[in-house]
Parts: structure tokens; C-alpha cells; sequence
């Protein structure tokens, strides 16, 4: 799966996707640290990564809706620590099939996955 971390989500977890065979980017990679979001957008869009990240502006499904994008993978811990995201993220890349995130929006917490899939 090709996969683009916002600025907000932990370096160290890049490496801990791409030994599971993801190709992985981050926004510092690419030069869009402090980015505006709509560039940082551009960029995911043009590369047709699954994007993930902690920011609520990505939150509107009316304006993100499934299918109109590679996908997205919003985090919301309610204590997002480097380690906490890294864990949280790592066991969901272990635990899902995530290939079939494919063009969904979906949301995560310490303890729920939500898919919204195309269509629905």
C-alpha cells in the first residue's frame, strides 16, 4: 500500500510500515513540513497515497468523502503520545486488512475502527 504520514504522526513509525512492505512517505520527506493543508492535500492526491493523519480538518467526510480519494486514516487517541500513536497505528497495520481501506475514510480510537466505505 502506498502511504503518506501527516507532519503529526511520528517518523518511527514510516520504518515500522515499510518492513511491512508499504511504501511509505512522509510530509517532511517530501518537503511540506508546515505545509498548508490543501498542499499537503495536492500532494497526497497527485501520488494517490492512503493518507494518514490527526487532523481534524481531514474529519469532514462531506468534503473527504469515500471514493473521492485513495483513503484516509484519521487517529484520535485521547492521549496521543509518540509511543501511543506508533502502538496504536503498528497493531492496526498487523491486526486489519487494511488493503481493503482502500478509497474509505476510516477513524480509529484506543479501541474502535470505523469504515466508511464508498457509496455508503
Amino acid at each position: 500500500m502506498k502511504i503518506k504520514l501527516d507532519e503529526n504522526i511520528p517518523l518511527r513509525l514510516a520504518s515500522r510500515l515499510r518492513a511491512l512492505n508499504h511504501d511509505v512517505h512522509t510530509a517532511g520527506d517530501e518537503g511540506l513540513s508546515g505545509a498548508r493543508d490543501a498542499e499537503i492535500w495536492g500532494a497526497v492526491q497527485s501520488d494517490g497515497s492512503f493518507f494518514i493523519t490527526q487532523d481534524l480538518d481531514f474529519s469532514d467526510t462531506r468534503k473527504f468523502a469515500p471514493g473521492s480519494h485513495c483513503g484516509i486514516l484519521l487517529v484520535r487517541l485521547q492521549n496521543p503520545s509518540r509511543q501511543a500513536l506508533i502502538d496504536r497505528i503498528g497493531s492496526l497495520f498487523h491486526s486489519e486488512n487494511v488493503e481493503t481501506w482502500s478509497r474509505c475514510f476510516v477513524v480509529t480510537t484506543e479501541r474502535k475502527v470505523r469504515v466508511r466505505r464508498p457509496g455508503r
